[in-house]
């Protein structure tokens, strides 16, 4: 008798937890070494492990075919860096829901819906409920959230074009082997020694599993059947999940105020994968 298969809708909200408990265990490792040596931890696991498994094809190709990956990779360096950097200075949640902004208003702006850039005020809203109350969050960690969302945005542009020149995920391997390159001079500066330490190097290739490898397989899984809008829809739950991930672990609790921002946030996030609309969220490594 075999086992019963997941649903996709429980292979996305899967993933989605494997993301949040790896920043939770990366968030633990910050007073011992600095988020970048964590990214390049994350980042270094991600691409062997693509590396070994998709053996992408480099010879033959053009500049043409390089100029999208280079900048997918660039993507996608600087979208978890500042990503890093933002949730050692915020909550977390707080952090994940500022992010969503960039592929938000991706969506929303390339529709040819004018009334969908109401959803971008609704998102915009609830970004300035993060900056009023009696409760603000780090001006520094609050930009970097927001510089982190701006390269989703980026990512998002990238990964579509990458995939009209590399076959399945060569482009996300070769991509993430270019942002782990592109982050190892300061990772090496600024961690030095403690990226060798066994302790460390084993809690970043969990992180490395836990957010890039294990929720990319499962969201790619979940695609085979999923129609984008849903997961789209789903995938606006992240800031939500985030948000009780930490509470629960972190001890990191929102107020009221924050709640309704990421209300907010969410709410446009779910607007704008409606039908005809562009989707809002695509699987990131």
């Amino acid at each position: 008798m075999s086992a019963p298969r997941m649903s996709p809708v429980s292979l996305v909200l899967l993933g989605m937890l494997s993301v949040q408990f790896g920043a939770v265990i990366s968030k633990g490792q910050f007073g011992e070494i600095p988020p970048v040596g964590m990214v390049f931890l994350r980042l270094s696991t991600s691409a062997l492990i693509l590396l070994a498994f998709v053996r992408p094809r480099l010879s033959g190709r053009t500049v043409t075919d390089w100029r999208p990956v280079l900048a997918l990779g660039f993507a996608l360096g600087a979208m978890n860096w500042a990503f890093y950097e933002s949730f050692a200075r915020i909550p977390l949640g707080a952090a994940v829901t500022i992010e969503f902004v960039g592929p938000l208003s991706l969506a929303a702006v390339g529709s040819r819906r004018p009334r969908d850039l109401v959803w971008v005020g609704l998102a915009a809203l609830g970004i300035i409920l993060f900056g009023v109350g009696p409760t603000r969050v780090d001006a520094f960690g609050f930009g970097l959230a927001l510089l982190a969302g701006g390269c989703w945005a980026l990512y998002v542009v990238s990964t579509a074009a990458t995939g009209r020149r590399w076959a399945g995920v060569e482009g996300l391997a070769v991509a993430s082997t270019i942002a782990a390159l592109a982050i190892a001079p300061v990772a090496v500066a600024v961690a030095g020694e403690r990226l060798l330490e066994p302790r460390l190097l084993l809690l970043g290739t969990l992180v490395g599993l836990l957010s890039s490898v294990v929720p990319y397989s499962l969201e790619m899984a979940a695609l085979r059947t999923l129609p984008p809008r849903v997961f789209g829809i789903l995938m606006s739950l992240e800031p939500a999940i985030a948000a009780l991930v930490a509470a629960i672990l972190l001890r990191e609790v929102l107020t009221p105020l924050q709640l309704l921002a990421m209300a907010c946030v969410t709410a446009a996030s779910v607007g704008a994968t409606r039908p005809g609309s562009a989707p809002a969220m695509v699987p990131r490594d």
